[in-house]
């Protein structure tokens, strides 16, 4: 039962990611608690592991089809997150149980809400709009921006994505497609592996047989939810995102009360 409770997290949660170019961590954390019954720290460490493998390939490929990929970017964003979970991780699993699961619930409200408010707004760059200021510059945002995104992967057990999709959109310029398509492209290579090795370290080892059947259905839902992106209106459907993000939290909340 627990291989099977797995692999549907995993479809779920991949789903989601595709749609919404999230990396998938907001989603996986979650369900992994309430379905698995696994504690905050477990069900981070497990998340990182899962978003090592090049889970949201075939996302990417979609994204990449579509022109929405700013391939240039990635490699400052890459280089930025891999500091950043180290440094996230370390601060996790300082924290007891408790506070980081309210931290989580209190990082979901706040998410959803975003998620409600943004849906009410439109946001349309030109076809042809280039990324916000000198090579240099948009280099140098990347790379903090990356740096932010792994401090929130490696506290949370997100992907980061949640993170620096806004930022992408509101500091560079880029569309949301755009910023989505770049940030699952920054997943594909293991940056989560310095935060999986802090928190293998801390909990004596992770259950790789769970993960693997979690990454599996993560990767047959990824592809189904970027080609899903790809044509379906996105306001009532992020509005319908922040329903589910309010109700897990709930539950999560309810866990750890």
């Amino acid at each position: 039962m627990t291989w099977l409770l797995s692999t549907l997290s995993g479809l779920v949660a991949g789903v989601l990611s595709g749609v919404f170019g999230i990396g998938g961590g907001v989603v996986l954390v979650p369900l992994l608690a309430l379905l698995l019954g696994l504690g905050q720290h477990d069900a981070q460490g497990m998340t990182l592991a899962i978003l090592l493998l090049p889970v949201g390939l075939a996302a990417v490929v979609e994204y990449h089809r579509a022109g929405r990929v700013r391939w240039r970017l990635v490699g400052p964003l890459v280089a930025g997150f891999l500091l950043g979970v180290w440094l996230g991780s370390l601060g996790a699993t300082a924290v007891p149980e408790r506070p980081l699961r309210l931290g989580f619930v209190a990082f979901l409200v706040a998410l959803a809400l975003r998620n409600w408010r943004a849906a009410g707004r439109s946001r349309r760059a030109a076809p042809e709009a280039e990324v916000a200021g000198p090579a240099r510059l948009a280099w140098l945002h990347a790379l903090w921006i990356g740096a932010a995104g792994g401090i929130a992967s490696g506290l949370l057990g997100i992907g980061g994505a949640v993170l620096m999709i806004p930022l992408l959109v509101a500091v560079l310029g880029l569309q949301q497609h755009e910023a989505q398509g770049t940030s699952l492209a920054v997943m594909l290579p293991p940056v989560g592996l310095p935060g999986v090795l802090v928190y293998s370290g801390a909990r004596g080892g992770l259950p790789w047989l769970v993960i693997g059947c979690v990454a599996g259905g993560f990767l047959v839902g990824g592809a189904l939810g970027a080609r899903v992106a790809r044509r379906v209106a996105g306001p009532a459907l992020v509005r319908g995102f922040a329903v589910f993000q309010f109700t897990v939290a709930a539950g999560l909340l309810w866990r750890a009360l």
